[in-house]
């Protein structure tokens, strides 16, 4: 730990866990060939559509069978859609140990008033006992926790004889985890995350017992028109194939067409899990060596590679106030703001008090290095402002 100005900045200091970083290389340029001032309904635009649908399915690896949509509203639209037009016909299991979590259990709860809903959370830095879940009933869980910086270790608590369907919030875990697809039947991320892409658009992935689903079943609410999936209870199979139900961004779609082909260019989903894993190992190896901070995740078996929340150990400031510690946390995000060398790495609102860094695949190792020079600078800085104060 030192008071000297590292001499090394990150050459993107881009690091927020979303809108994330752009991918390497990426300029304006690279959206040249949208199809602009043209009705998405166009061939041209079925085509953009559908090609980005197409190289979703190639690069995660989604089963031939599994149906691929493109909806409105980001990760939370194509969410909202999977709960509320499939719950209701079994009981659900609802399991929570961050923000996004959360605000599914208020929408099951207290929006849609499901009485049979079992609650199971833990929290910030942990996950729910995986053990306990019914597999009879729905299940509801976020794969990688955004706010938390936790993820389910695996896939296989999953069994694959299950009852109900698995819905699964993997917006900041889509290409960079194992997903293991054939234990989820429903699965939603959204563009901005670990691609880098532009926000407003979901993507929501169906398992055909999701679709049986869909199919045989009437929810006893009504349903939102940008929410129907069926028609004359038949799956709308133009949904998956690039018919969108409201109007696309163009714009948008072209750069997530860009960021898949970027993706596809540094070796596919195995080339991008091993970006992440990468970034997230230089943050390991700085932990392991700086007695000041630490991860918030409890159990490193379940650490996310995407958005890896921190929490600051050092006695001097776990012995303030708590909201003393966490303006003492904005303080470290503010220092590094200011000098351009890390923007947005504030922990999340609701979380408790600390830093929360974008390892993503579109993040290059070298600047989370130079970083955490950095952060150990801007820790000095606050630090010795504390002692000033005293």
């Amino acid at each position: 730990m030192t008071g000297q100005i590292p001499a090394a900045r990150p050459q993107n200091a881009h690091f927020s866990s979303g809108p994330c970083a752009k991918r390497p290389g990426w300029s304006l340029e690279a959206l040249k060939d949208a199809a602009l001032g043209r009705s998405h309904r166009a061939k041209v635009g079925k085509a953009k559509l559908k090609l980005a649908i197409d190289l979703t399915r190639e690069i995660l690896g989604v089963p031939a069978d599994y149906r691929i949509g493109i909806v409105p509203a980001s990760d939370t639209g194509a969410v909202e859609m999977a709960l509320w037009s499939l719950l209701g016909a079994r009981p659900v299991d609802m399991l929570a140990w961050e923000s996004f979590g959360e605000g599914w259990v208020t929408d099951v709860v207290k929006q849609l008033k499901l009485k049979d809903a079992c609650l199971l959370k833990a929290p910030y830095g942990q996950i729910a006992d995986l053990k306990s879940v019914n597999f009879d009933h729905d299940v509801v869980f976020t794969w990688n926790g955004t706010t938390s910086g936790v993820r389910v270790p695996n896939g296989n608590w999953i069994p694959a004889d299950r009852a109900g369907l698995t819905i699964c919030d993997a917006t900041s875990a889509a290409f960079a985890q194992d997903l293991a697809l054939d234990k989820l039947d429903v699965v939603t991320f959204s563009w901005q995350k670990v691609l880098g892409g532009e926000a407003a658009h979901g993507m929501l992935i169906l398992s055909p017992r999701a679709v049986e689903r869909l199919e045989t079943y009437t929810p006893a609410w009504p349903l939102p028109k940008i929410f129907r999936m069926t028609k004359g209870g038949k799956i709308v199979d133009g949904i998956f194939e690039g018919e969108t139900i409201n109007t696309p961004s163009m714009l948008c779609v072209e750069d997530y067409i860009d960021a898949l082909q970027w993706g596809k260019s540094v070796g596919g989903l195995k080339g991008l899990m091993a970006r992440a894993d990468a970034n997230t190992q230089v943050l390991v190896d700085w932990v392991a060596k700086t007695p000041w901070v630490d991860f918030l995740a409890a159990d490193r078996a379940t650490l996310s590679n995407t958005s890896v929340c921190m929490k600051v150990v050092d006695a001097a400031v776990t012995a303030l106030p708590a909201d003393a510690q966490a303006a003492f946390a904005k303080t470290l995000a503010s220092l590094l703001e200011k000098e351009k060398v890390a923007y947005d790495i504030g922990g999340y609102r609701d979380a408790p008090p600390g830093l929360r860094i974008w390892c993503g695949a579109t993040v290059d190792a070298a600047d989370i290095a130079a970083l955490t020079h950095w952060l150990d600078w801007a820790f000095a800085q606050a630090k010795a402002g504390l002692a000033k104060a005293a």
